[in-house]
């Protein structure tokens, strides 16, 4: 495959414009693998960069998607052959790199994790980046202690992506799950994937300058930054722990030390971008194995290149529910 089609977004005097083109594969860059990706899936960083914001994307022209899954076409690693069915998802991906929502990818290899057993491409496009992040904050917060009898477990921002995987892999994990959302329309989807009960996020997302809250939560996913997290902190139980991956509502929150000094609260934080492709590569088999989630194509969408833009545009105003997956060759 020399020439592929690609979502490619454009900068004209501080203006974006985005069309889906033929491309060439030497308009890739260096690296030592090519991949043919068949499936990628839309996040929030994806809609960012798709409307040229250069927190996320520098330089234009761009093809965003920083998840990608697909077959190896060629590489110069030994650990690498043709044919092997992979997954790419952070580092540079998508970001300054030409993502996912290309046919072709060239990458280096020590991006790469090879497809778990237990797992199809559209699988781990399900998961994607939101759901390894997901993942990665239930791991930290068992590692941190969580037993399921310590009590309820709240997700913030429990209709996105993260949100709605973590709820059902903390379901499936045995936890008495708290889904907060601000979407009715979102309610019926979280309970079928195990949430216990639906919080309203208005009562957790507004400020509260009381520096501590009645013990609530034994433990929580928070996705939303701000005063939410703030007010979680301040609501963890005595020993709770809050595994911080997001910034829907702000990058900033106020806090005093009381909860962790009276409490003895723990704020953990997530990164999924640059951890070491051997964490990566274990958390994925797991999520192909014991983790793995029978529900997960109650959360996806399908789409195509056609739907593209307006599925971005979705995500990007908060209005989407679940997970979109692209299928490349639809």
């Amino acid at each position: 495959m020399q020439q592929f089609k690609a979502l490619v977004v454009t900068e004209d005097d501080g203006k974006f414009a985005a069309q889906v083109v033929d491309r060439h594969v030497d308009d890739l860059p260096a690296g030592d693998t090519l991949i043919q990706v068949n499936y990628s899936s839309l996040n929030y960083k994806d809609a960012l960069s798709y409307s040229g914001n250069k927190g996320v994307t520098r330089q234009y022209p761009h093809t965003p998607g920083i998840d990608a899954a697909g077959t190896v076409i060629s590489s110069d690693d030994a650990s690498l052959s043709a044919g092997d069915e992979v997954l790419v998802i952070g580092y540079d991906l998508g970001m300054n790199t030409s993502g996912g929502f290309g046919q072709l990818i060239r990458v280096p290899a020590q991006w790469v994790v090879k497809l778990p057993a237990g797992l199809s491409q559209k699988q781990s496009m399900i998961l994607g980046t939101a759901g390894f992040t997901a993942a990665l904050c239930v791991e930290k917060l068992l590692l941190n202690g969580l037993q399921s009898e310590q009590g309820k477990v709240l997700v913030t921002g429990a209709s996105g992506g993260v949100g709605m995987i973590a709820v059902a892999l903390l379901a499936k994990l045995g936890f008495t799950v708290s889904a907060s959302t601000g979407k009715q329309e979102a309610h019926e989807a979280l309970t079928k994937l195990g949430a216990g009960e639906i919080v309203d996020r208005n009562t957790i997302g507004e400020e509260n300058s009381r520096p501590m809250l009645k013990e609530e939560w034994a433990a929580a996913v928070d996705v939303v930054g701000g005063d939410t997290l703030s007010n979680v902190i301040k609501s963890l139980r005595y020993g709770g722990s809050v595994a911080a991956c997001g910034l829907v509502q702000s990058t900033s929150f106020s806090a005093t030390v009381l909860p962790f000094i009276l409490r003895g609260v723990n704020l953990l934080g997530v990164d999924s971008v640059q951890l070491p492709i051997e964490i990566k590569r274990n958390l994925w088999n797991k999520l192909g194995a014991e983790w793995k989630l029978d529900t997960l194509e109650d959360v996806c969408v399908d789409i195509g290149f056609t739907e593209l833009e307006a599925s971005l545009a979705q995500v990007l105003s908060g209005g989407a529910n679940g997970r979109f997956v692209l299928d490349l060759n639809a």
